[in-house]
């Protein structure tokens, strides 16, 4: 059983060791990841798993992404093998990949949880725009995701070598826009939705990226993302062309990305088609 304290975090399991068999179909060793009832109901949460879904792992082990309420909780990691064997020596590995916010209080009580770094808002959320996000990860290849919350290898360290937005509805692909940043101060051109940005086969992380849309739309969408980096975990929101890179080092890999166009409310459609426009 792990303690863990609020926040998103990647739990590594190691190699599971034990004689091989099976057993009414189940392969063993095998270990299961779960977190404890809570009075409350605020237990922890498992949001994904690599590279099986769900809660069991094989010999191989895997990755399992945990988001923990505030105050905490615990997480129970039971390995299962033959009978007649040993208990089962597991290697765990808890890091978290998130932040707490810039000036947040630590003691407890002192003040509200802030907004976790794990779910980008925007003022006046509206309708999320579907998309399709193609990423080019190292040692997988080409990988095509439904644009809903976060794409890629969250938690796993694998690096992003390029990527494509292309929008399913409302907005032309001609009309987002998107660039990469490379090591050592490198960055693409922006480059049209359907497009590939990056490299392939080159072994060349990106280390942030940015995304925006065509000027006339800005009265009506917002774009709103963030990065999952190798050392520096998820980032603060950005949006609208803004650099999204890893707070502590320029060219720390990207590893996930989470990318939303939300249709404004109409109200503030309205507010910033009246906005004068400077210069």
């Amino acid at each position: 059983m792990l303690a863990v304290g609020e926040g998103l975090y990647a739990l590594r399991v190691g190699e599971i060791g034990g004689a091989s068999g099976t057993l009414s179909g189940v392969e063993f060793p095998i270990a299961q990841v779960s977190a404890p009832f809570a009075e409350d109901g605020e237990s922890l949460e498992i949001v994904a798993s690599f590279p099986r879904r769900g809660s069991w792992l094989g010999r191989e082990g895997g990755t399992v992404i945990i988001r923990s309420p505030a105050g905490g909780g615990h997480i129970i990691v039971t390995a299962y093998g033959h009978a007649e064997q040993p208990a089962v020596h597991l290697t765990l590995e808890l890091r978290r990949l998130d932040r707490p916010a810039a000036g947040a209080a630590v003691e407890r009580g002192a003040a509200g949880p802030a907004l976790a770094a794990s779910e980008p808002a925007a003022e006046g959320d509206g309708r999320e725009v579907p998309t399709e996000i193609l990423l080019h990860i190292e040692r997988a290849g080409d990988r095509l995701f439904p644009g809903r919350g976060w794409v890629g290898a969250l938690g796993r360290k694998l690096r992003i070598e390029a990527f494509s937005i292309r929008p399913l509805e409302a907005i032309a692909p001609g009309d987002i826009e998107f660039k990469g940043f490379l090591p050592r101060g490198g960055e693409t051109q922006w480059v049209q939705g359907g497009l590939l940005c990056g490299t392939r086969g080159r072994r060349l992380p990106l280390t942030g990226f940015a995304v925006r849309l065509a000027p006339r739309l800005a009265s009506r969408f917002d774009v709103v993302y963030q990065g999952s980096f190798f050392s520096e975990g998820i980032s603060a929101p950005e949006r609208n062309g803004q650099p999204c890179r890893g707070a502590g080092s320029a060219d720390d890999p990207l590893e996930a990305m989470n990318i939303r166009i939300l249709e404004k409310a109409p109200q503030l459609q309205d507010e910033d088609e009246k906005t004068p426009v400077v210069g």
